[in-house]
């Protein structure tokens, strides 16, 4: 190894991961009790060393450079070592048992969630998981679930949510329906096709309006209230469907349909109660959940 090439320090690097996952120097001065001043410091030493500007600072903002992008991977990576470091080191990964629920969409649970839950098993082998799939928000403050994942953020004021990533959701049909339709042109060419739409119906048609067009009841031939049916009655020919990127993109037989004009924002947030969060299986598994689920939207 080159210890020549290693010119900075930790505390440096733990600043500045922080300060991008929780999205402001104050945030990450909170998160890790330190103060804002010092936190600035830290990052301005790390540029200084590395020879690189990571943030374009504004009078309230702090904006991410291509060069502070370009570093967040090998960054984040870090920090996931120095943690599996601090576990390893203590035994606590081995030895904290106990179950954890998590909730999250029937999408989310079925696409996103099996291979985190795998990386967790490594981590932590004696936690115990329960995934709860559901399309309705569940209750924290009931202890319905430990951790939630939502894309609507809590408004009560005794849970902790952090938005971790973005994605989006846009038109996609099969290659099966469109061969049958032909492939629209324009949001005036979807007014004769068919729909899959998620139930109530009367709850979904007003998204499409966010985008600028407009769907009769009539035009939805199917609906249903779980995601990943959603997705498989569009992958038979059964219709259009707005669906989220991130899940649509595991089917290649699924075609996104006029990208540039409709295209719906997705928040993730994680959630989970500001008790819980002392608890340690608890927050492993949320730490988990939160690095992981970045790196992937």
């Amino acid at each position: 190894m080159n210890w020549d090439a290693v010119s900075f320090d930790w505390n440096q690097v733990r600043a500045f991961l922080a300060t991008v996952e929780e999205g402001s120097l104050s945030a990450a001065a909170r998160a890790l009790g330190k103060t804002q001043p010092t936190l600035s410091r830290q990052v301005s030493a790390l540029e200084q060393d590395l020879g690189v500007t990571l943030f374009e600072r504004g009078p309230r903002t702090m904006e991410l450079t291509d060069a502070g992008s370009g570093l967040l991977d090998h960054v984040r990576a870090m920090g996931e070592a120095a943690t599996r470091l601090s576990l390893s080191a203590s035994g606590q990964s081995q030895a904290i048992d106990g179950h954890v629920s998590i909730t999250a969409t029937d999408m989310t649970a079925t696409y996103l969630l099996p291979p985190l839950l795998a990386q967790l098993r490594e981590v932590a082998p004696n936690i115990s998981v329960e995934l709860i799939p559901s399309n309705n928000v569940r209750d924290l403050l009931k202890r319905e679930a430990d951790i939630a994942i939502r894309h609507v953020r809590p408004e009560q004021p005794d849970l902790i949510a952090k938005i971790i990533g973005r994605s989006s959701a846009h038109l996609y049909a099969s290659k099966l329906y469109l061969d049958r339709v032909g492939h629209p042109a324009d949001t005036d060419d979807l007014s004769t096709l068919s729909f899959v739409g998620m139930s109530p119906i009367e709850r979904f048609l007003p998204t499409a309006r966010i985008s600028g067009f407009e769907l009769k009841a009539e035009q939805f031939k199917v609906t249903t209230a779980s995601g990943t049916a959603l997705i498989e009655l569009v992958r038979q020919g059964l219709g259009i469907s707005i669906v989220p990127r991130h899940a649509a993109n595991l089917f290649p037989d699924l075609v996104p349909l006029l990208q540039n004009r409709v295209s719906y924002p997705i928040p993730i947030w994680l959630v989970t109660h500001r008790e819980l969060r002392t608890s340690q299986r608890i927050r492993i598994v949320y730490n988990l959940l939160n690095t992981a689920l970045a790196d992937i939207l």
